[in-house]
């Protein structure tokens, strides 16, 4: 991997991990598209690129992590079905990833889903507040994010809206949920294979490390004040748009 890979996978990452896109997913499609060999350098650099983005959040949110103790009790709920279900999938992660038609899938049924939310789902005048019950609901949802493609940020803001919670909510229990889940992959991760941080691989991962970052703390600036006043009609629409033409170009290649 050359330093311009790395700035063009931090850019992507940055950019797609708290949108409902599936940052997974274009990763994989990016790493296709160079023709990067997938292999455990390329798997450790992603998740710990990972880690840069969720600590964009930390920078943006840190004094409500460090106040709010009853809401950090309820990402400590939502994080649990992730590590149940992540100690018996992970096994099978490498196969998951490594299937490109299973992110084709992924988007497209995101996509409908997200458009179909927002038509029947975000019109409801009475939104609820977030509680014990509601973190948990969301946690489950969350642990479709295992499959590539489908989008942590979407499973836990659709899983959000399905239970009544506003976009708005939802959209920033999303991002403060993400903190612990990419944390604990990315320390499982250096632990499996901390050969990461030596020889020649460390100069991409610092570079695409702070790609990250910053690119992140820009966009969930930014998205926070998106859904004040917009939907994610668009963005469901993109998924649709997206998975239809990777299958195109198969066809045609």
């Amino acid at each position: 991997m050359t330093i311009l890979h790395a700035i063009i996978l931090g850019i992507v990452e940055g950019v797609t991990e708290f949108l409902p896109v599936s940052s997974t997913g274009h990763l994989i499609l990016v790493q296709e598209f160079f023709s990067l060999s997938g292999g455990r350098d390329e798997a450790s650099f992603t998740i710990i690129i990972q880690l840069a983005a969720i600590l964009a959040v930390v920078a943006v949110y840190w004094r409500k992590l460090i106040t709010d103790i009853a809401y950090v009790r309820l990402i400590a709920i939502a994080f649990i079905p992730t590590v149940v279900v992540g100690f018996f999938i992970h096994p099978y992660l490498g196969s998951l990833l490594s299937n490109i038609w299973i992110v084709v899938a992924s988007l497209g049924i995101g996509g409908v889903a997200l458009i179909f939310a927002e038509k029947y789902l975000a019109q409801k005048n009475e939104h609820v507040s977030l509680s014990a019950r509601i973190a948990l609901g969301i946690g489950i949802v969350q642990t479709l994010a295992f499959v590539p493609g489908v989008s942590r940020s979407a499973a836990t803001i659709l899983g959000g809206m399905f239970l009544n919670v506003s976009r708005k909510d939802a959209t920033e229990f999303s991002f403060l949920l993400a903190i612990p889940v990419m944390v604990s992959a990315t320390a499982l991760e250096i632990y499996k294979n901390p050969e990461v941080f030596s020889g020649g691989s460390l100069a991409p991962l610092i570079v695409g490390f702070i790609t990250s970052f910053v690119v992140a703390y820009i966009v969930i600036r930014w998205l926070i004040r998106f859904v004040e006043g917009h939907n994610f009609i668009g963005f469901g629409i993109y998924r649709i748009v997206l998975a239809c033409g990777i299958i195109v170009a198969y066809l045609l290649s």
